[in-house]
């Protein structure tokens, strides 16, 4: 999608941090998993973002800080062609089996969400989100829909653009890179590659490398039934964690 306005320097990225009382109220309304004081300060946070919720969100948000450029916050995701079920589930399903084996490696982890059953909070809120506990990775898990039979694993990361993703940029492709590579080696489906984004609001506001893993094709029948499936979640799962460990600088042979 065409930018609207001019680039902005390196110092407007300032602009997306939140009034303290506004960061309050949407941490408030997210979930955030239980992290052991014993665990050093040191040790890597990832956000993990289930993308979409039960409802959509029609109210639009500026596609990027100081943009006049307004995007819907959740058209609502797609749906099984065969189990019917909504994204959002499955979505949540793989998160949880992820948040699990990350933490079983020893790093902490956070989820915007841990229910189906609000409407979606809209993407500047979950950037914020993973701005606000400076996260090593913000992972926006999702699953891809299509009329025309598509099939496949892609990873989309933010293009570079001066004063909304400069800074993520590097490190966002190099998350991309190895999960996209994990990801297909587990659960096998068609490698469509990365897909770099200008038009993610999610990307935009992120002041943390981040990523939008779309797992497969909720509308192809076969990868349809292996999403909707344990096995094929757990799958999902362990390319996500081996992906994300690679890029911590650690084994990832915890996660199976």
């Amino acid at each position: 999608m065409p930018r609207t306005m001019p680039e902005m320097s390196r110092g407007t990225l300032l602009v997306k941090a939140l009034p303290v009382l506004a960061v309050a109220l949407i941490a408030s309304a997210m979930f955030v998993s239980p992290v052991s004081t014993s665990r050093a300060a040191g040790t890597p946070l990832v956000v993990i973002d289930p993308g979409h919720d039960r409802y959509a969100n029609p109210a639009t948000e500026p596609i990027g800080p100081g943009s006049s450029t307004r995007k819907i916050k959740d058209g609502g995701g797609t749906s099984g062609v065969v189990s019917h079920t909504p994204e959002a589930v499955v979505n949540l399903a793989v998160s949880k089996r992820l948040a699990a084996l990350l933490r079983g490696a020893g790093i902490r982890v956070a989820m915007t969400r841990t229910t189906t059953s609000h409407v979606s909070m809209g993407n500047v809120a979950r950037a914020q989100f993973a701005n606000r506990l400076h996260a090593a990775a913000f992972v926006r898990i999702h699953c891809d829909g299509s009329t025309s039979g598509m099939t496949g694993t892609h990873t989309l990361y933010p293009v570079y653009h001066r004063g909304w993703t400069d800074d993520i940029y590097k490190p966002s492709l190099r998350l991309a890179t190895l999960v996209q590579a994990e990801l297909v080696r587990s659960l096998g489906f068609p490698n469509r590659g990365l897909d770099p984004r200008s038009d993610m609001t999610g990307f935009n506001w992120s002041n943390v490398p981040s990523i939008l893993p779309e797992l497969g094709f909720l509308t192809n029948p076969g990868e349809d039934r292996v999403l909707n499936s344990a096995s094929g979640q757990q799958k999902a799962a362990v390319g996500l964690c081996r992906g994300v460990l690679r890029f911590l600088g650690r084994s990832p042979s915890s996660c199976g």
